[in-house]
C-alpha cells in the first residue's frame, strides 16, 4: 500500500515547520545548514511534497529554538484551531 503523503492529519505539519523557522528568522538556507541539508529539501518540507518523521521534526524544532516537546504539543492545537505559541490560528 502507498501511503498518502497528504494525509489529513498531516496536512498541518508544512504550514507549522515554516511558520517554526519564520518565527526563528531563519530563512530555508540558514535552516537547511543548520540541519545538514540541502534548501531544497526544507523548501519541500514546508511546501507538504516531502514528509518529515518525528526526529526529524525535533532535529527541526531544535534548529529554530524551540522544545520539541513543546513544538510537538503545536501540532494538537493547530488542529483544533487554538493559538499556537507565535500567536497564530489554524485559519491565520
Amino acid at each position: 500500500p502507498v501511503r498518502a503523503l497528504h494525509h489529513r492529519d498531516y496536512r498541518m505539519i508544512p504550514a507549522l515547520l515554516r511558520e517554526f523557522r519564520e518565527t526563528a528568522g531563519l530563512t530555508q538556507r540558514q535552516l537547511a545548514d543548520a540541519l545538514k541539508v540541502a534548501q531544497q529539501t526544507v523548501h519541500a518540507s514546508e511546501s507538504g511534497s516531502r514528509r518529515v518523521d518525528i526526529a526529524e521534526f525535533c532535529r527541526w524544532a531544535e534548529a529554530c529554538n524551540l522544545d520539541p516537546h513543546d513544538a510537538l504539543d503545536e501540532t494538537s492545537r493547530t488542529d483544533r484551531g487554538r493559538h499556537t505559541a507565535t500567536g497564530h490560528t489554524a485559519t491565520d
